[in-house]
C-alpha cells in the first residue's frame, strides 16, 4: 500500500477526472459557401480538422493533454511501500490501498463494530470465480458501554461484490461471462436481538435431508455475560431470497441458552465439522472447557464435569479435523494443550509450553492433519508438527516449531490455514495489517529472497492487508483464495492477485 498526502484539493481533482472536457466551438457557417477557383491546389476543411494543428488527430492530441493535466492535478502520492509498525505516517498522510494488488476489494459498515463472525456455507457453487461474487455470514455486534440492549446477531448476505476494473481489463480470457460486474455492493441483514456483546461466534451446517430442503443452519454465540446462546439461523438465511418471507419473533429465540459457565465470560468456541448433529466446545477465563451435544430429538446436553488443567484463560479451541474425539486449546498461560473427550480424568493428554505470553489464538490444518498454527500477544505466531510433541514443557519453543515469524509487532488476533492449501496461511494482529503467507517459499530460493528491497520482510510474506483493528480473519471455504475480516471500520472482503 502506499500513503498519500490528503489535500482539500482531492475533491476538484476527482471532479475534474469525472467530468467532460469543452470541446471546440463547430464552425460558423453565416457567411455561407463560396467557390475557390485554387480549390485543387489545397485540402479540404475536412482534411485540415482531420490532421489537427500539428499533424494529429485533434482527438489524439487532446487525449495526451487531458492526461498531462490529470497528472498535473493529482493529489501527491508517495508509491513506497508502507509497512505498519516500522514505518509512520506524517501531518496529513492517509494510507490508500494499490488496487493493482486486488482483484476483489469491498468494506461494508455495520451500525456496531463486530469482534467476531464466521461465513455460512451456501449452495451457489464451489471453486467459484465469476463477479459479482455473493456470500452469507453472521456476526455479533459490541455496543458502546450503556447500550448493551442495541447489540445484534446479524444474519447477512453480501452481494454485488464485483471484481476490480484493473482486473476486469486484464482478464482477456473472460469475454462477457459476467454480468452487472459494475453493480455496487449490497448489505442485507436480518437481525437477532441480544443483550450483551458477542465475544465470538460460530455457524454450523447440518447436511440436507433433501434437495427440497435447505440445510438446517445453527449458531453459537459466547456473550460477554457468560451465557452461550444457540440460534437457528436457517429461516433467517432463506428469506434473503424468498421475497416477502416475514421472520417471526419466536424464530429469532435462542433454541437453548447454556449457563454452564456460570456468568464467567470466555472467548473460546469450536463446532465439530465430524458430527454433523452438533457437537460444541467452550471455554471461559477461569480455564474450563465444556462438551455440549445436540440430540436425536433436537435438545442440547452439555457434560456437567469440564476438562480442567489451564493456569490461565481458554482463548481457542480446535477440534481436530481427522479424530472426532481429539481438540485442541490455547491458553494465556503459553500452552497448547491437546485432549482426548474420552479421558475419564478430563485431563490433558498433551501439554506444551509454546509462548512465554498469552496464546490467542490457533488453527489446525484441514490439509494436513498434523499441523497447528498459533498467535501470540508478542506478536509471534508459529506453525507445529504435532508429531513432534511429547509430554511436558518445551525450554525453547522457538527451535521446535516447523516455522515462527516475529513480523507483527503487536498481538496476533486471528490465524486460519487456506481451506484448500496447506501452505497459506491468513494472519492478523492489533498492528493493524492482516497478512497472508505462503509456507512453500523456500529460504535458500535465491528469487524468494527478494524482497523488492524493502527490509524485515520474510519471503514468506505474500501480502500485507491494512485494516483498522482487525479482529478475525476467514476464508471464504468457496470462493478461492476470497477473505473476509472485522475491524473497527466495518467488515472487509477482498482476493489479492497473490492467492
Amino acid at each position: 500500500m502506499g500513503k498519500r498526502a490528503a489535500e482539500a484539493g482531492d475533491g476538484e481533482s476527482n471532479a475534474l477526472k469525472g467530468g467532460s472536457r469543452p470541446h471546440k466551438a463547430e464552425d460558423d457557417d453565416e457567411l455561407g459557401d463560396f467557390e475557390d477557383e485554387y480549390e485543387d491546389e489545397y485540402e479540404s476543411e475536412d482534411e485540415i480538422f482531420e490532421a489537427g494543428v500539428d499533424g494529429r488527430p485533434d482527438e489524439e492530441r487532446e487525449a495526451e493533454e487531458r492526461e498531462a493535466e490529470e497528472r498535473k492535478d493529482a493529489m501527491d502520492v508517495d508509491q513506497q511501500t508502507f509497512m505498519p509498525a516500522r514505518n509512520k505516517l506524517g501531518a496529513g498522510e492517509t494510507l490508500a490501498p494499490d488496487p493493482s494488488t486486488y482483484e476483489m476489494l469491498h468494506t461494508l459498515s455495520t451500525n456496531w463494530p463486530c469482534l467476531s463472525f464466521d461465513i455460512v456455507p451456501d449452495n451457489l457453487g464451489d471453486s467459484r470465480k465469476t463477479y459479482p461474487a455473493t456470500l452469507y455470514a453472521v456476526a455479533g455486534t459490541q455496543a458502546e458501554a450503556g447500550r448493551e440492549k442495541e447489540n445484534e446477531l446479524m444474519v447477512m448476505k453480501l452481494s454485488g461484490l464485483s471484481r476490480m476494473e484493473k482486473a476486469r481489463h486484464d482478464d482477456e480470457s473472460d469475454e462477457s461471462d459476467d454480468d452487472n460486474e459494475d453493480e455496487e455492493p449490497i448489505l442485507e441483514c436480518k437481525a437477532i436481538p441480544l443483550t450483551s456483546t458477542t465475544n465470538r461466534v460460530r455457524a454450523h451446517q447440518a447436511p440436507q435431508a433433501n434437495s427440497s430442503v435447505p440445510p438446517t443452519t445453527v449458531t453459537a454465540t459466547m456473550t460477554e455475560a457468560g451465557q452461550v446462546l444457540i440460534h437457528d439461523i436457517t429461516p433467517h438465511l432463506t428469506s434473503f431470497d424468498s421475497p416477502g418471507t416475514t421472520i417471526t419473533p419466536q424464530q429469532s429465540k435462542p433454541l437453548s441458552t447454556l449457563r454452564m459457565h456460570k456468568a464467567t465470560e470466555g472467548y473460546a468456541l469450536d463446532w465439530s465439522a465430524l458430527v454433523p448433529l452438533g457437537k460444541l466446545l467452550t471455554g471461559d477465563n477461569d480455564g474450563k472447557i465444556f462438551v455440549t451435544s445436540r440430540t436425536e430429538g433436537g435438545g442440547w446436553v452439555t457434560e456437567t464435569r469440564p476438562f480442567a488443567g489451564h493456569e490461565g484463560s481458554v482463548e481457542e479451541l480446535q477440534w481436530s479435523p481427522t479424530e472426532r474425539n481429539v481438540f485442541a486449546s490455547a491458553s494465556s498461560d503459553g500452552t497448547v494443550k491437546v485432549w482426548d473427550v474420552r479421558s475419564k480424568s478430563r485431563s490433558a493428554a498433551l501439554s506444551v509450553q509454546v509462548s512465554g505470553t498469552d496464546v490467542n489464538v490457533a488453527s489446525w490444518s484441514r490439509q494436513t492433519a498434523h499441523l497447528l498454527a498459533t498467535g501470540a500477544d508478542d506478536g509471534v505466531w508459529a506453525v507445529w508438527d504435532l508429531r513432534q510433541w511429547k509430554a511436558g514443557p518445551v525450554k525453547d519453543p522457538g527451535k521446535t516449531a516447523v516455522a515462527s515469524f516475529d513480523f507483527h509487532k503487536e498481538q496476533i488476533t486471528s490465524v486460519e490455514w487456506h481451506p484448500k492449501d496447506d501452505s497459506i496461511v491468513a494472519v492478523a494482529a492489533g498492528d493493524n495489517t492482516l497478512t497472508l503467507w505462503d509456507l512453500a517459499v523456500e529460504l535458500d530460493d535465491e528469487e524468494s529472497r527478494d524482497t523488492a528491497g524493502v527490509a524485515e520482510v520474510p519471503p514468506q510474506l505474500l501480502f500485507v492487508h491494512y485494516m483498522e483493528m482487525v479482529k478475525e480473519a476467514h476464508w471464504h471455504p468457496q470462493i478461492p483464495g476470497s477473505v473476509m475480516a472485522t475491524g473497527a471500520g466495518g467488515l472487509g472482503v477482498f482476493k489479492t492477485i497473490s492467492v
